[in-house]
C-alpha cells in the first residue's frame, strides 16, 4: 500500500501550490509580535506626582511648582514624592500657606505624568503604578492565559472540525477584539479583551503551522515550523519600529488591525489539509483537492495511487488513547513538552523583562528580532545536516548555560546583560522550532493535532508562569534566572531519550510512530546491504 508520502511526491513536495500555502499562513506570524506590544512597550515606572487640582479650588491661579509644594510631600532625596499627597482640607489659600499641610495619602484622582517616553501606555492610562503596579504582571498573564486557552480548546476543535476552520476562525477572532482592546475604556474590559485576543492567538499559531506542514514532503518539512518562526522574527524587528513611530498603544492596536483584515480576507480560500479530509473518511473530498493540487503544480498523479491511500488512511485511528496505551510514545511526549514548557518559561521572562536590561527598549527590541532571523535560518540547515535530536540538546542547553551566566555580571552592566539575554533567548527561539517540526514527525496523524494542542498548551503555561516568575525578582533578582536557566539546562539533558526522524516519512500509526528509531537502523543496515553488494 501506499502512504501519504508517495501521494505528495507524485503531486510535487515543495511545489507553487506549498509555497504559496505556506507564505498565507506565515504571513500573520509578522502581526502577531504586535499583541504584545501594549504589554511590553511600557515605562513600568514613569515620573509621575498625585493630581492635585483640588488646591485649584482655593486658589486657580496657583503655578504648577506652587501648586506641587503645597500639596505633594517630598521623599528624603528631596524629590516630590510619586505615589503619596497631602490629604485635601477645605481651607483657603491663605490658611494652607500659614499652617502648611502634614496629613498624608494616597492619590485619590489618579496621577499627571511627565518625561515619558510614550504618548499613552496602558501603565498611564489605567494608572498601574505604586499600589496597582502589580497590576501589569496581571495584564501579562492574562494574555498568556489566553494564549493557553486557544491551544486548549482550537487543538481538539480541528480534530473534529478540520485544520482549515480552526485556522481561520482564530483570525477573526483576533481582528475583532484587537480593535476592541484598543478602544478599552477601563482596565477590566481590556483584559478580557486581550484574553480573547490570546485565545485566538494561541488557536491561529497551533493549526496555522500544522495545516502547512501537513501540506510538505519530507524534503522539505522542517520549512513549516522554521518559516513560520522566521516571519514571527520579522515581525519583532517591525515591532520595534512600529512602536518607536506610533508610541501610543491604542493607536498600535488599530495598526495591528490592519494587516489582520486582509489576512481575514484570503484566510477563507486556503484549502482542508487532505490528510485530515482521508483520516476523517472523507475520502471524495481529499481526491478531488489532491487533484486540484497536482494541477497547480503541474504534476499528474493516478487514481490507482489515491485509492491505495485511502484504505491506509481510514484503517487506524485511535487518538489519543495510543498515548495512554503506549509507554513509548508517552515518554517522547513528556520529554518533548518538557522542553518545550521550559524554553517557553525562559524565551518569555527575557521578552517581559525587555525595559530592565539598561539599553534603549526600542534598540533592545530590534536586537531581539534580528537575532532571530539567523536562528531560524540556520535552523532550516541544521536539521537537516544535524539532525532533530542533537540539535534540540545542543540549542537547549547552550541557552541555558548562557542565561546561567547572567549571574556572573552586575545588573548594571547593560552591555553584557542585553548581550548574553539576546542570546539566550536566540539559542531558545530556534529549540521552539525544532520542536515545532519534532511534534509534527514523533506522532501518528490521529493523534498529531492533539499531539500539537496539548504541547502549545504546556508550552504556553511556560509563558503564562514567566511574568510570575519574574515577580520573585523583589526578593532577589537572581531568583528567576536560576529558575528558568536551570529548568533549561535539564531539558536539554532530557532531550537525550527522543529518536531522531531526520528524513523519515510522517508516522501514520502508532506502530510506525514507536517504530522510529527501529526503521532508521534499518534503513542504515539497507544502505550498507546495498553499498557492499556494488563493490
Amino acid at each position: 500500500m501506499a502512504d501519504f508520502g508517495e501521494i505528495l511526491q507524485s503531486i510535487g513536495e515543495f511545489g507553487p501550490f506549498q509555497k504559496i500555502t505556506l507564505f498565507a499562513l506565515c504571513f500573520p506570524n509578522i502581526v502577531l509580535p504586535f499583541h504584545f506590544a501594549s504589554v511590553l512597550f511600557i515605562q513600568s515606572d514613569p515620573e509621575r506626582h498625585c493630581n492635585t487640582d483640588w488646591i485649584l479650588r482655593a486658589d486657580p491661579n496657583l503655578t504648577s511648582e506652587e501648586q506641587l509644594n503645597l500639596t505633594v510631600p517630598r521623599q528624603e532625596d528631596g524629590t516630590f514624592s510619586r505615589c503619596r499627597m497631602f490629604a485635601p482640607v477645605d481651607w483657603n489659600i491663605s490658611t494652607i500657606r500659614e499652617r502648611g499641610l502634614s496629613e498624608t495619602t494616597g492619590c485619590q484622582r489618579g496621577w499627571m505624568y511627565h518625561n515619558t517616553m510614550y504618548t499613552a501606555t496602558i501603565v498611564t492610562d489605567f494608572d498601574l503604578v505604586c499600589e496597582q503596579a502589580y497590576l501589569l504582571e496581571v495584564a501579562q498573564a492574562v494574555l498568556m492565559a489566553g494564549i493557553l486557552v486557544g491551544c486548549l480548546f482550537f487543538g481538539p476543535f480541528a480534530e473534529s472540525f478540520g485544520r482549515k476552520r480552526a485556522a481561520q476562525i482564530p483570525v477573526v477572532v483576533m481582528l475583532v477584539f484587537t480593535v476592541t482592546s484598543g478602544l478599552c475604556p477601563s482596565y477590566q474590559l481590556y483584559l478580557v479583551s486581550q484574553f480573547i485576543v490570546g485565545i485566538g492567538y494561541g488557536g491561529y499559531r497551533l493549526n496555522g503551522v500544522i495545516l502547512a506542514t501537513e501540506w510538505i514532503g519530507v524534503s522539505r518539512r522542517s520549512w513549516g515550523a522554521c518559516v513560520t518562526q522566521l516571519f514571527g522574527a520579522v515581525g519583532q524587528c517591525v515591532l520595534a519600529v512600529v512602536i518607536y513611530l506610533v508610541r501610543d498603544w491604542r493607536l498600535a492596536q488599530l495598526v495591528t488591525a490592519a494587516p489582520l483584515v486582509v489576512v481575514a480576507v484570503y484566510i477563507w480560500f486556503i484549502p482542508e489539509s487532505a490528510r485530515w479530509l482521508l483520516g476523517r473518511g472523507r475520502a471524495e473530498d481529499a481526491k478531488q483537492l489532491l487533484l486540484k493540487v497536482a494541477a497547480i503544480n503541474n504534476r499528474q498523479v493516478s487514481d490507482s495511487l489515491l485509492e491505495k491511500i485511502v484504505v491506509r488512511e481510514t484503517v487506524k485511528k485511535r487518538g489519543v488513547i495510543m498515548l495512554i496505551q503506549s509507554s513509548v510514545l508517552r515518554k517522547y511526549f513528556l520529554t518533548l513538552i518538557f522542553a518545550w514548557f521550559s524554553l517557553n518559561v525562559t524565551y518569555y521572562c527575557l521578552s517581559f523583562n525587555l525595559a530592565n536590561f539598561g539599553l534603549d527598549i526600542f534598540l533592545t527590541q530590534l536586537i531581539f528580532g534580528l537575532s532571530e532571523l539567523p536562528a531560524h535560518i540556520l535552523c532550516i540547515w541544521l536539521l537537516e545536516v544535524l539532525g532533530r535530536k542533537i540539535s534540540l540538546m545542543a540549542t537547549l542547553l547552550t541557552g541555558g548555560l548562557l542565561c546561567l551566566m547572567l549571574l556572573v555580571f552586575p545588573q548594571g552592566n547593560a552591555v553584557a546583560v542585553t548581550t548574553l539575554a539576546t542570546l539566550g533567548r536566540f539559542f531558545t527561539n530556534w529549540a521552539g522550532s525544532i520542536c515545532n517540526v519534532y511534534v509534527q514527525e514523533l506522532f501518528p496523524t490521529s493523534f498529531r493535532q492533539t499531539a500539537s494542542g496539548l504541547g502549545s498548551i504546556v508550552s504556553r503555561a511556560g509563558g503564562l508562569l514567566a511574568p510570575l516568575l519574574n515577580m520573585l525578582a523583589i526578593y532577589h533578582w537572581s531568583i528567576p534566572i536560576v529558575g528558568f536557566g536551570s529548568l533549561t539546562l535539564i531539558s536539554g539533558a532530557l532531550s537525550f531519550l527522543l529518536p531522531e526522524t531526520r528524513r523519515q516519512e510522517l508516522p501514520d500509526s502508532a506502530d510506525e510512530a514507536e517504530g522510529n528509531r527501529d526503521k532508521m537502523k534499518r534503513q542504515r543496515e539497507s544502505n550498507l546491504h546495498i553499498k557492499s553488494s556494488k563493490l
